[in-house]
């Protein structure tokens, strides 16, 4: 187990769909990466998906309360490891957000009219949110 982890390591990363009550979706520009995106960051070693998504939206977007409802999980690569995210539904929580080191800015788009600029993995996953494609097992 261990020469194969050493070998062939798995990252594991969460997404969010922060929705509105309006239906919006709440998307992130990166200060070190271009487009619009959703939130989300890496899981700590030990540490829930879940907890860890909720985490992440503290410190990226200061997201306040909120559910998180698991949706999907996703495979890709990163480097020469093996990438695995999940995306989760985070309803019910209010966004005081702050430009940090990490985001530059926020919007909440329409999920099925998202504005230019998204990144195309954001737009995949704005279209499986809505129904407008089934949702895929790849990044």
């Amino acid at each position: 187990m261990t020469l194969r982890a050493l070998l062939s390591p798995t990252v594991m990363g969460v997404v969010a769909a922060v929705e509105g009550a309006d239906g919006r979706v709440l998307l992130v520009r990166h200060r070190f990466d271009p487009g619009w995106r959703l939130p989300g960051g890496g899981v700590n070693r030990g540490e829930p998906a879940q907890a860890a998504i909720l985490r992440e939206l503290a410190e990226e977007v200061g997201l306040a309360g909120g559910a998180a409802q698991f949706f999907a999980l996703y495979t890709g690569s990163t480097g020469w490891a093996t990438q695995v995210v999940a995306l989760y539904r985070v309803g019910g929580g209010a966004v005081n957000f702050r430009p940090n080191l990490e985001i530059r800015e926020i919007c909440f788009a329409d999920p099925n009219a998202p504005p230019a600029g998204c990144a195309p993995a954001t737009l995949r996953r704005l279209k499986e949110l809505t129904g407008a494609a089934d949702v895929s097992a790849r990044w």
